[in-house]
């Protein structure tokens, strides 16, 4: 039989702390960025599904070039309500869909170029996938999110700076207006050549004060922000430390480049001004669109399980791509993946509550010691760790030990937490477990402390 111990230190039940009657703590007063009720919900989403689909789909390419013929958008069985169904069953609670890629082709019946849907066969040019997805996300409830590519290599304005900040505007606003409640609108900083030879000029301000009037609930995700940040790369790794604050004059701009970014997306910066998290965007395959030849890559349920913990667990947001087949479904082997992929998380991170006994003190302005004494032995090998974070990231350094009657033995240290920090270490057998923050950027709060014996894995 396997042993799977569990201990949650939770913050309701720390909330008594060693401090005058009557005197104010620090979160009366902190002036360190907090995040909107938007920020928080999309960071306890944790996972997201990412739907890369359209003429690359049926090209077999990863980049269109925009002269693709809208006849070959073809989907058979489109079926939106599956995708939200396998994200489900993965835990996810959100998704997101390339409304248009850089190819130009609009999944919408939009008003501002043929290159569309509505010049395609799918649903007898009446379809369109844009509301299919919303609708099957809130059937299924999940929110739903668009990315709508900046780079057009279809549109003949690309390039005439003013005109194209136009029409992209319009598409914007047909995809806030129509759909109803959207959770996420997805940017990056793709700008090369239009059909024309040009290179754009964005208007970035105006295209998130877009945003905010049509959508004021929505986050908006870029490496420059300015609500979510990019990680600085797709191999599904957050940065450690990763703080969820940052300093905004580094990357002003989605695209931007310049010395210090990549650090800052990677790992936040303990002073920053602004609360900015990061998204983890990876594929579930090598390639972000489906190709037939990479059925038999799809990530092993071990590698995803590692996703989770340096996404999720080094504080940030797992996107992952799943795309769908020309079919216009997800295929069978991704379904099975993301179901066991669940299965193994619940697993993992799951288990029966130990009677035990703490104890909790403050040891210094910016430091703090639990101590906790187990009335039976327990197994552990993983920690996960919770910042308080609607009152701000503060923990910079901590150190897990453990005790089975020979003395205390350090099991693992760490550096930031924020929503979640997941360490694994030797499996220990353990009668007392000590939990220290060594270090913060101002009095530390109540942390809560999960302990998982980590057997299924």
């Amino acid at each position: 039989m396997q042993r799977r111990s569990f201990l949650q230190l939770g913050a309701a039940s720390l909330a008594a702390c060693a401090l005058p009657r009557g005197a104010r703590t620090t979160a009366d007063v902190s002036p360190r960025p907090r995040p909107t009720p938007s920020q928080l919900a999309w960071q306890r989403d944790e996972l997201a599904l990412f739907l890369h689909f359209g003429v690359n789909t049926f090209t077999d390419r990863e980049w269109g070039d925009g002269r693709e013929d809208p006849a070959i958008f073809a989907p058979t069985n489109l079926d939106a309500r599956q995708w939200a169904r396998a994200a489900r069953a993965a835990g996810a609670r959100a998704m997101i869909l390339t409304a248009k890629h850089h190819d130009g082709f609009c999944l919408w019946p939009t008003k501002t170029t043929s290159h569309s849907v509505a010049s395609s066969p799918f649903r007898s040019g009446h379809g369109d996938v844009v509301r299919e997805f919303v609708d099957a996300c809130r059937s299924e409830g999940l929110r739903a999110g668009i990315y709508l590519s900046p780079w057009d290599r279809n549109n003949p304005a690309y390039g005439d700076s003013q005109r194209y900040n136009d029409l992209y505007c319009e598409q914007l606003t047909e995809l806030l207006t129509r759909y109803g409640p959207i959770a996420e609108v997805w940017f990056d900083g793709a700008n090369g050549e239009g059909p024309n030879g040009k290179k754009q000029i964005y208007d970035w301000p105006r295209v998130w004060g877009l945003v905010r009037r049509l959508q004021p609930d929505a986050v908006m995700f870029s490496d420059a922000g300015p609500d979510v940040r990019w990680c600085g790369n797709e191999r599904g790794t957050a940065g450690d430390p990763n703080w969820s604050t940052v300093d905004p004059s580094v990357a002003t701009y989605p695209g931007a480049d310049g010395p210090g970014i990549v650090a800052s997306l990677q790992h936040g910066d303990p002073a920053g001004t602004v609360w900015r998290p990061a998204e983890v965007d990876v594929s579930i395959r090598p390639g972000w669109f489906h190709h037939a030849a990479e059925d038999v890559r799809v990530r092993s349920v071990e590698d995803l399980v590692t996703l989770y913990e340096t996404s999720v667990g080094r504080n940030a947001k797992l996107l992952l791509n799943v795309p769908p087949t020309h079919d216009g479904r997800l295929h069978e082997v991704d379904v099975a993946r993301l179901a066991e992929f669940r299965r193994r998380l619940d697993s993992t991170f799951a288990g029966v509550a130990r009677d035990a006994e703490f104890t909790r003190q403050l040891t210094g302005a910016r430091s703090m010691e639990y101590v906790v004494h187990f009335k039976r032995p327990a197994q552990i090998s993983i920690a996960r760790l919770e910042e308080q974070i609607a009152e701000g990231q503060r923990v910079a350094r901590y150190t897990l030990y453990g005790d089975s009657g020979s003395g205390w033995r350090e099991l693992v240290h760490g550096t930031t937490i924020g929503h979640a920090k997941i360490d694994r270490f030797a499996s220990t057998d353990v009668t007392r477990v000590r939990f220290t923050i060594d270090d913060a950027v101002e009095a530390p709060l109540a942390i809560r402390v999960y302990l998982f014996s980590g057997n299924d894995r």
